[in-house]
């Protein structure tokens, strides 16, 4: 792989971190998550270090908010300033994956937006998306986001189960250039489900 990757997603909640523990496994990558929003005690970043029984490098969070919203309100709840400054790239020998809050519009304070920080990052885009009733209109009009930026989209992430219907017209408007991953679906979310699936990724 290239010196690394920004993970995204098309909303909340369509499994960036598991995908972030299976990718980064995968390719024997670190892991970032510059600023994590939600519960501090069980972070994104414990997550992945769980999941890959603590065989992938993890890197501290520039930023670490208490409150499960929106980085910019949680923040503002902490009397934070989330400085984009501070947010620099690692370097690494090892390759990188750096994971984004939410989706691409995500506000990061009151003048930046989670595009903004991949910009700044200046890494190509892994975009994960789930297969739910809206994911189609999520997913092309983060992919218009993306290009709109003029950032590259290298992979778009099929995490779970995803009707043909739905894929195949997701399929239609992804650049020339983006290769598509499938993610297994996980009958539970756990260590050993995650080391038994990597092997069946699929990348094309």
């Amino acid at each position: 792989m290239i010196k690394g990757y920004f993970i995204t997603g098309i909303g909340t909640s369509v499994g960036k971190t598991v995908v972030s523990a299976m990718l980064a496994m995968h390719w024997n990558t670190a892991y970032w998550k510059p600023i994590q929003s939600g519960d501090i005690h069980q972070t994104d970043s414990q997550l992945v270090a769980l999941l890959s029984q603590q065989t992938v490098p993890i890197l501290p969070e520039v930023y670490k908010l208490q409150a499960a919203e929106s980085p910019h309100y949680a923040a503002e709840l902490q009397a934070v300033h989330l400085n984009m400054s501070q947010i620099k790239r690692p370097d690494l020998e090892q390759g990188l994956l750096i994971e984004g809050a939410g989706g691409v519009y995500v506000p990061i304070n009151e003048q930046y937006v989670m595009l903004d920080l991949m910009k700044q990052l200046d890494l190509p885009i892994i975009l994960v998306c789930r297969d739910y009733l809206g994911c189609i209109n999520h997913t092309l009009l983060s992919i218009q986001a993306i290009r709109s930026a003029g950032l590259a989209l290298h992979y778009l992430v099929f995490n779970g189960n995803f009707k043909e219907s739905s894929s195949r017209i997701i399929k239609q408007y992804l650049p020339s250039d983006c290769k598509i991953i499938v993610i297994p679906a996980l009958p539970e979310l756990n260590e050993k489900q995650v080391r038994e699936a990597i092997p069946h990724i699929k990348i094309y």
